[in-house]
Parts: structure tokens; sequence; C-alpha cells
């Protein structure tokens, strides 16, 4: 896996991925400027965020799951002097669908939390990680 971080200006830059996938960060906007992308630390919890979200549909699903929406929310702490880590993360999953059996669903969280997650597992060598979930009947 390789990506690249070019400079726009100020604390603008643009990611690349080799598949040349980009995104904006930014780590502050210039006085009066509008910021134009996640800070580099928000993309670390956009990745742990994605990352289970994708284990938690795919067992899941494989457990035959009706699920409609999977959403993350991520609430993370950082110390409070450099280097300003992250000291806690917690990953609320709410899970829609229809029927969805609560064993599945708690299993699924456990599973991606313990075992698949690459990115949560490696960020929980560094921080407390926590993990909730929520079960949501579809219409």
């Amino acid at each position: 896996m390789q990506v690249t971080s070019k400079w726009i200006d100020g604390m603008c830059f643009v990611g690349t991925t080799a598949n040349g996938h980009s995104v904006v960060m930014e780590g502050a906007a210039a006085e009066g400027e509008v910021k134009r992308g996640p800070s580099p630390m928000e993309m670390l919890l956009l990745g742990v965020a994605g990352c289970s979200s994708i284990d938690v549909v795919m067992i899941a699903e494989k457990q035959r799951q009706k699920i409609t929406d999977c959403r993350a929310e991520v609430t993370a702490k950082r110390a409070d002097t450099a280097p300003r880590v992250f000291t806690e993360i917690h990953i609320h999953f709410k899970v829609y669908g229809r029927g969805l059996q609560e064993s599945a669903i708690e299993r699924a969280v456990q599973m991606s939390a313990e075992k698949y997650c690459s990115a949560s597992i490696m960020l929980g060598k560094a921080a407390k990680m926590s993990h909730s979930f929520e079960i949501v009947e579809a219409e």
C-alpha cells in the first residue's frame, strides 16, 4: 500500500492513493478562510469508522441479517499536550434493518473489534477503544 501527500498552501494538502483516489486535508484554515477538508486526525477516525463498518456489514450479512443501513459514530479524546495522540476512541454503530437479531449484530461488532478491523485493533494499541451498537427497525 502506498499513498502520497502534496502540499497545496497553508496547512492544506491533497492525499492521493496508488489507485488515484484523492482527498483534501487541512490542519487549520487561514484566518477568515473556510477549511477545505478534514484534518489528518479526523481522517484517522474516518478510516476506523469505515474499516469497522465494512466488517460489521459483511459479518452480519453472512449471518443472513437484512441490513438496510449502517452508521458508525466515532468520538475520541486526545491528550492535552503534544503529541496530541488519541487517548480514548468510542465507535457506536447504528444498524438499520428488518428483524435484526441483537445477538447477531453484537457478534458482528465484537468480531470486528477483536479480530478483523485492522484500523481499530491498531489504534487500540495506543488508545482505549470501546464499541457499542443499537438496532433501528427499518420502515
